[in-house]
């Protein structure tokens, strides 16, 4: 290989590198946010959800800015096969990442609402979900920065168990509400916030199965380990 081409192959790693580094920042914001949204609801911390919502236009930037980098990847270096893919997942993934943050704000402006009312009832189930979610979410995250298939498959699997908790809490936040109509405004703001949760496991799950295709350029089957929680499904892009 001359000098010349060298310094190509070096320069279009650095930048791939640097795609790799942004996708992580982007991601470290998202995670904060989450963590941030699970705190107001669960401890009532109106100070946390104001930082939710702060976070959001830094998120936003991220995107913008790993967007055009990534298109400029594409029409200088055109590149083939594993960086191609690589580089397309990027923009899937800055869009996922886009989205978890909007359900987390969602997720911290229902908080400050909720936070209004006095509840009978614990918010275990809700605490326990959100645990999973950040979780998994962590375990995505990890694997966008390291291209790395087998994180993204154990993200893959573990998404049924979020579904399945969904579950149980719509199923106990209904009860709640025929028991004593006082709960049923809290319980509606929660029974949005879970699904605010769900679905971020839904799309750290739809992450996951693009590094994996990225990485490998094997498609993930179509059925994905998935519990009932679709039984019960809510307009996920409520305000």
């Amino acid at each position: 290989m001359s000098e010349s081409a060298e310094h190509i192959v070096k320069s279009f790693e650095q930048e791939l590198t640097r795609l790799s580094d942004l996708l992580t920042r982007m991601g470290g914001l998202v995670e904060t946010q989450v963590a941030s949204a699970a705190a107001a609801v669960v401890d009532r911390d109106a100070a946390a959800a104001a930082r939710t919502v702060e976070m959001d236009p830094e998120v936003d930037a991220l995107e913008r800015e790993i967007e055009q980098f990534a298109i400029r990847l594409l029409a200088l270096r055109q590149p083939m096969a594993a960086d191609l893919r690589r580089i397309v997942a990027a923009l899937k993934i800055t869009a996922a990442f886009e989205r978890i943050g909007d359900y987390a704000v969602n997720a911290a402006k229902r908080s400050t609402v909720l936070a209004q009312f006095p509840l009978s009832f614990s918010l275990a189930g809700i605490g326990s979900m959100a645990r999973m979610v950040q979780q998994n979410l962590k375990t995505v995250i990890d694997a966008a920065g390291a291209n790395d298939p087998v994180k993204a498959i154990e993200v893959w699997r573990s998404d049924r168990m979020i579904d399945d908790l969904y579950t149980a809490i719509f199923r106990e936040l209904v009860t709640y509400m025929m028991e004593d109509p006082r709960n049923i405004t809290p319980c509606t703001h929660l029974l949005f916030i879970a699904k605010n949760l769900e679905r971020i496991g839904d799309h750290a799950t739809n992450v996951a199965e693009t590094i994996h295709y990225a990485a490998t350029g094997q498609v993930l089957p179509d059925e994905r380990p998935k519990g009932v929680s679709s039984a019960f499904a809510i307009d996920p892009r409520q305000p």
